[in-house]
């Protein structure tokens, strides 16, 4: 009798110890992230804050996934433009870009608001919208084109280069060939103002100068000078006309495959890259400023409170045509954000 309850005792033990240890593994398993890859393309060069930020986002991704999340960063074009990329995310051939939002236009029409010039007065007032009802918006409007937006980083306040003269009231822009986004309000924009708007990828941009396809181009002093565009301008005129920003965009399947840490972990480090990101280009937006002066040689004027205005008052009929065409609401949301 004694011998048999020792017998069912080791049995009992057994049992128990076979179970719970199929227990433990099942959780250890269900612990265990699956390792993935995310290929994060941008057209920037190496040298700018979207780029120099985005490899403090990489490092800290990976450390806080201890491994499970592997970022690859593809800069200067190397998988496409714009264009390109953003139908690449979308299908899913590559993970995560970082777009201007001006050619997103394609997936939401309204997109395009953000391209008007003057719509914010300063880029606090253009953040704060962006993190606010303005980004929450074209997010949600996103959803339906299968992708996920993390955030919006600072391309930087835009201004014109050109290789004719100094650009200080709005006639000086008339019958300038200028490179313009792809982007039906940039297009406006420069044909209000006589000028003719030529839009291409930015990938084209220098050798267009360079040869003579176009004689003006638009963008941050920043990108301006990361892309040697002085070698091939002699003027810079500081109009700031766009507070212009990139979408940190995701294919919505591959984000919804992570676990709901490596989601957690993407979105956090997300949002600490955009605040990285835009302290950094902020910080660079006078210093390239002088450098393109200096070093560039190209002859700078900064426009005054009163020239804007002037430039304000001749896109009036552009902001008429596009109330139509956007509705008065997100305006409005504009125009909360800057009082």
């Amino acid at each position: 009798m004694k011998f048999k309850k020792i017998n069912l005792l080791v049995v009992f033990l057994f049992v128990f110890m076979l179970f719970g240890c199929g227990k433990s593994n099942e959780n250890n398993e269900a612990k265990e992230e699956k390792e993935v890859v995310l290929k994060v393309a941008h057209v920037e060069p190496e040298t700018r804050s979207t780029n120099r930020a985005l490899l403090i986002f990489k490092e800290e991704v990976e450390e806080a996934s201890k491994g499970s999340i592997k970022i690859e960063i593809y800069p200067n074009g190397a998988l496409g433009g714009d264009v390109q990329l953003t139908e690449s995310v979308a299908m899913g051939t590559i993970d995560m870009a970082l777009p201007s939002t001006s050619v997103l236009t394609s997936y939401t029409d309204n997109f395009g608001i953000l391209d008007m010039p003057y719509l914010f007065i300063s880029s606090e007032a253009a953040f704060n919208a962006m993190d606010g009802k303005m980004g929450e918006y074209f997010n949600e409007a996103l959803k339906s084109s299968g992708l996920v937006n993390l955030g919006y980083t600072y391309n930087g306040p835009r201004s014109i280069t050109n290789s004719v003269r100094e650009i200080k009231k709005p006639e000086d822009l008339k019958g300038i060939k200028v490179r313009v986004m792809e982007s039906p309000v940039f297009i406006d924009f420069f044909r209000t103002l006589g000028a003719n708007p030529t839009p291409m990828s930015f990938t084209e941009v220098y050798t267009a100068l360079q040869q003579g396809a176009v004689e003006a181009q638009e963008n941050p002093p920043s990108l301006i000078y990361a892309n040697k565009f002085y070698e091939v301008q002699k003027f810079l005129s500081i109009t700031e006309h766009v507070h212009n920003f990139l979408a940190f965009i995701m294919n919505a399947e591959k984000f919804n495959s992570l676990s709901d840490e490596q989601k957690a972990i993407l979105q956090e480090k997300a949002k600490k890259y955009i605040e990285n990101q835009r302290k950094m280009e902020l910080e660079d937006n006078n210093k390239y400023i002088e450098l393109l002066g200096t070093e560039g040689k190209l002859k700078v004027n900064i426009l005054t409170a009163d020239e804007k205005e002037k430039f304000k008052k001749a896109l009036q009929p552009m902001y008429d045509k596009y109330k139509k065409n956007f509705g008065d609401d997100l305006f409005k949301i504009a125009d909360e954000y800057n009082k």
